[in-house]
């Protein structure tokens, strides 16, 4: 496979698994329950919307921030695949990881009128994961095609996440919960693999492995 290709392969399946707009359907329609199509729609475009931005931000400016508090490269790959494995190790379990979504959240949001932004957005969407891993992946990037395949996996993983939850009803309806659990699993395996690969990654960087 060419590296390019190999590449947008791990930069879309990391952003879109971590930001998971399948296992959001559960929590959408329950802070959206009194909503009717048209205001939910638009909610999921108001998250999905923050999610591009935040994921899009953070990755141009992810190197600024590790020069500004001192923090190197090798470091923060090493932190980015640790908190992708412990997400991926609830995601194997069949469970929302806490680092995107509690249970205080998403009882709050379903008192709010409109959970677009916030929660659903940040931090559901747009979370500690998924922001570790455009920065890391940012900071892979040799050239202005591997920054351009990012941004474009990030508006790719927002688009879809637009359409899931969009179609929230019929997804949860077709799917049902076990249906999600299982889809959950399976990406979390594939999350789990990411992680190992980052956290290897930073340690060659760092020149602890050859």
């Amino acid at each position: 496979m060419p590296p390019l290709l190999q590449f947008s392969f791990l930069a879309f399946s990391s952003l879109f698994v971590l930001v998971d707009p399948i296992a959001a359907v559960p929590a959408f329609l329950a802070m959206t329950a009194d909503s009717d199509s048209p205001h939910r729609r638009a909610m999921a475009l108001r998250a999905s919307v923050t999610c591009f931005i935040v994921l899009s931000v953070f990755a141009f400016s992810g190197t600024m921030i590790f020069r500004f508090f001192g923090i190197t490269l090798p470091a923060f790959k090493i932190a980015g695949g640790l908190i992708l494995g412990l997400i991926g190790l609830d995601m194997v379990q069949g469970r929302r990881s806490p680092t995107k979504e509690t249970a205080s959240e998403t009882a709050e949001g379903s008192e709010k009128e409109d959970v677009g932004i916030i929660p659903l957005g940040i931090p559901m969407l747009a979370g500690p994961g998924s922001i570790s891993s455009a920065i890391v992946l940012m900071s892979q990037s040799p050239d202005w095609r591997h920054a351009g395949v990012i941004f474009a996996a990030i508006a790719v993983t927002a688009a879809s996440s637009f359409l899931i939850l969009a179609a929230a009803e019929r997804v949860g309806g077709y799917l049902h919960e076990t249906g999600i659990r299982i889809l959950t699993r399976m990406m979390g395996l594939l999350l789990m693999s990411i992680a190992v690969q980052f956290i290897l990654n930073g340690f060659r960087d760092a020149g602890l492995l050859r």
